[in-house]
């Protein structure tokens, strides 16, 4: 995993920095997708990442209120 992530970050470091001086009609270009995405595709993961991690702690809040609620539910039959 962090030889992966060493590419990646290689990769899109390159993309990102040394790209934006290298001539348009380089033969190099053909290996990176347009500059535009450099940017949409972070956005993206941050955004679906944000997605999965609110989605995560909703299913985790909503799991212990309903076991807060069967608890105290149980109790109250105890009482009865």
């Amino acid at each position: 995993m962090l030889v992966a992530a060493s590419v990646v970050f290689l990769y899109y470091s390159i993309w990102t920095l040394a790209m934006p001086f290298v001539d348009s009609d380089h033969p190099l270009h053909a290996f990176f997708p347009p500059r535009v995405w450099a940017v949409r595709i972070p956005v993206i993961l941050i955004l679906l990442g944000s997605a999965v991690v609110g989605s995560f702690l909703s299913v985790v809040m909503i799991r212990s209120n309903r076991k807060k609620a069967a608890k105290a539910a149980a109790a109250g039959k105890k009482k009865a």
